[in-house]
């Protein structure tokens, strides 16, 4: 490998740190508002704005006339280990986004062990049973419920779990960041939902490995159930090692909505805050300190990839891919699924979801699902916000697929890259910048998912690319003179289009969780849209008092969630 093509990862990442810190640094500019106001209006929010405290402040704070100049003048003073000062509070930036990085690392970390045992639950019983009787699948149920559980919102599992066991039972803290006791709560919202997806990724590389020859082999040889189950496992970590690592990365950049449900000063609300206040030294410090984490983790992910596969990734030892065997088993509950769906909004749709009546009436005859805060049918604003929710995360999730397999089978190096970098971007944070181009809206939120939401479909798609070309077919093909187009076509893509594709079907649930993210903090649709993010942003602030108001959003995604992956394990049969 050339010295050009071993540097590049790192000629990527900081051009990505140097671009990143430009579009932070250029946030004023493009919402068209003086940062000294801004700044102005948060430290004094009581007095006035008047031209001498304007030009006051802009000398007090040496701020900069164009975002290149303040970005390259952050810069230099970041590579001697000096953040700047915030023009906030005239703190100095490095230690307390360092404090703040520590307090998502451990809630990031805390989230991961949740999630690493909630996967195992889901997913070793299926393998256990695959690698005892034979079978090459590991069952429909666990990856039905990994899918609904992946689907469950993490503010809304947040806002249950404060209003049962904090508030009604009084067994944990609500608020704060104290102690072990304040992490409990936060983890299991982030980590549960986190458990669901890590299980789907696990289940579908445990059930391409169970397909592969080597277990035919081992079975042939009377090799103990155990021991071909943690074969098959270790097979499918390697796998899914790069997209562990971006789920760890992720947790930080989308952590931002739990920490501030539960007053947690991380580095997501840092720089969700600093942005807000326009404290551009505090935002460009959190930003960068989450790129060149989600740089280190990606090469980790890589790391272990190469360390799982051992010696076969260099030996042409690498089974091919073979797809998983035919099937139409149960081929019905994929329809009896999306019946169920397309049954609430059809008889939905009918009813007036603009008709106001009692305010947070419970359930009844007249409302089924209750009503808003405002008295409107919340199964008639289901219904008709099915469109823009379904609609909207699946088209968003085909231009992720397309984007993630471009660019995963595209690439000849399985090296951390500009994938790490912009999946450390927190959405919020991208949402941000959409909506300040673009003004907030549904189509800026889908945008600003697709913009982080195509990374693990790329990293997946790397991953198996990497696997494909380091098989002895492959290599053979080499030989015989076949160019690099023609081997990325017939035997690369192949290998890698089934299981991303499944994969991505999974991430449907996924970006309408997105798109309902940004809606609740208000860069998606509009607070009176029927979108089931904007719904369930409205019903947040009454869940104690009526709980049914979150039910109806969180019903439709959990129904999502059951198509999507019968849908998803229908297509791996067939």
């Amino acid at each position: 490998m050339s010295t050009a093509r071993r540097f590049l990862p790192l000629v990527t990442g900081a051009l990505a740190v140097l671009v990143l810190t430009v579009v932070v640094a250029a946030l004023p500019w493009l919402w068209d508002e003086d940062p000294a106001a801004s700044v102005l209006r948060v430290r004094y929010p009581e007095r006035g704005i008047d031209p001498d405290a304007l030009d006051a402040l802009r000398a007090e704070l040496d701020l900069p006339a164009d975002p290149v100049t303040g970005a390259l003048g952050w810069l230099g003073g970041a590579l001697t280990g000096d953040l700047g000062t915030s023009w906030v509070s005239r703190a100095p930036v490095g230690p307390s986004v360092a404090g703040a990085l520590g307090v998502s690392l451990t809630l990031a970390l805390s989230a991961v062990v949740v999630a690493a045992v909630a996967a195992l639950a889901l997913l070793a019983p299926g393998v256990w049973r695959a690698a005892r009787r034979g079978a090459s699948d590991t069952g429909r149920g666990g990856a039905v419920v990994a899918s609904v559980l992946g689907a469950v919102p993490e503010i809304v599992l947040g806002a249950v779990l404060v209003a049962v066991v904090a508030v009604g039972w009084g067994l944990l803290p609500s608020t704060g960041f104290a102690g072990p006791a304040h992490l409990v709560l936060p983890a299991l919202a982030l980590g549960l939902p986190a458990g669901g997806l890590l299980a789907r990724m696990l289940s579908s590389a445990a059930e391409s490995a169970l397909a592969e020859g080597w277990v035919r082999t081992w079975r042939s040889w009377g090799t103990p159930p155990g021991t071909v189950a943690l074969g098959v496992a270790r097979r499918a970590v390697a796998t899914a090692s790069p997209q562990i690592a971006l789920l760890v990365v992720g947790l930080l950049g989308s952590a931002v909505a739990v920490e501030q449900l539960f007053g947690i000063p991380g580095v997501g609300s840092a720089a969700l805050d600093a942005v807000l206040a326009q404290d551009l030294p505090v935002a460009q410090a959190a930003v960068m300190l989450l790129v060149v984490l989600g740089l280190v983790l990606g090469a980790v992910g890589v790391l272990a990839h190469r360390a799982l596969l051992g010696p076969a990734r260099s030996g042409s030892e690498l089974p091919a891919g073979v797809p998983l065997p035919s099937g139409h088993a149960r081929s019905w509950a994929p329809w009896a699924a999306a019946s169920a769906l397309a049954l609430v909004v059809l008889t939905g749709l009918p009813r007036d979801g603009a008709t106001t009546e009692r305010r947070l009436a419970p359930p009844s005859w007249s409302a089924p699902m209750g009503t808003d805060a405002v008295g409107r049918d919340l199964w008639a604003r289901i219904a008709h916000g099915a469109l823009l929710t379904v609609g909207t995360a699946v088209a968003v999730t085909a231009v992720c697929l397309v984007i993630g397999l471009l660019v995963g089978v595209g690439g000849r190096s399985a090296r951390a890259g500009a994938a790490d970098v912009v999946n450390a971007l927190p959405p919020v944070v991208v949402g941000l910048v959409i909506a300040a181009v673009a003004g907030p809206g549904l189509l800026g939120a889908a945008i600003a998912v697709i913009a982080v939401g195509w990374v693990p479909l790329a990293v997946h798609a790397r991953t198996l690319a990497t696997e494909a070309r380091a098989s002895g077919y492959v290599r053979a093909a080499v030989l015989a003179g076949a160019t690099p187009w023609r081997i990325a076509r017939r035997h690369v893509l192949p290998a890698v289009v089934g299981p991303v594709t499944r994969h991505g079907l999974a991430r449907v649930p996924h970006a309408a969780l997105g798109i309902a993210a940004l809606s609740f903090l208000g860069l998606g649709a509009a607070p009176d849209s029927p979108e089931w993010g904007a719904v369930l942003a409205d019903s947040l602030a009454y869940v104690e008092r009526a709980p049914w108001t979150i039910l109806a959003p969180t019903v439709g995604l959990a129904l999502l969630a059951v198509v999507v992956a019968l849908v998803r394990e229908s297509r791996a049969s067939s």
